[in-house]
């Protein structure tokens, strides 16, 4: 039972790395340039998770742990503002300014996904505290 809520507990910290970094790439949809004034697009970002196999359980049980988080290489979207000092003064792109390549609709369907898998393991925890508190009436 301890098991179950330490992998649960490990799900809810890596689903909540997953949704920072969601919350990042909505944030940052219109930013068009670095914190030090270079134009350069937000490069979105993505949590990858990996098998945590540290805190294995005696029954071979294993939790979930943030392996690391990656930028994404997506195309800029551009769009075309000729008045914007951060467009392209020469080139094919003369005249467009580069925006970061994020779908909304992409990023609002991944917070569902995660907050989902957050409410599940949020489910599995109550369920577990439960059967502890059952398990205690039935030995007392």
């Amino acid at each position: 039972m301890l098991s179950a809520m330490d992998i649960s507990t490990s799900a809810l910290v890596a689903n909540r790395a997953r949704l920072d970094a969601i919350s990042g790439n909505i944030a940052n949809l219109n930013t068009v340039q670095l914190v030090d004034g270079q134009p350069q697009p937000y490069a979105p970002k993505f949590v990858v998770f990996a098998e945590n196999t540290d805190d294995a359980t005696a029954s071979g049980a294993t939790g979930v742990e943030v392996a690391e988080i990656k930028e994404l290489d997506a195309t800029p979207n551009y769009k075309y503002e000729p008045n914007n000092p951060l467009a392209f003064k020469s080139g094919p792109h003369q005249g467009f300014v580069p925006y970061p390549g994020i779908s909304l609709n992409e990023e609002f369907t991944n917070a569902l996904l995660a907050t989902r898998a957050y409410e599940a393991n949020i489910g599995v925890m109550e369920i577990s505290k439960n059967l502890g508190q059952q398990s205690l009436r039935i030995i007392a």
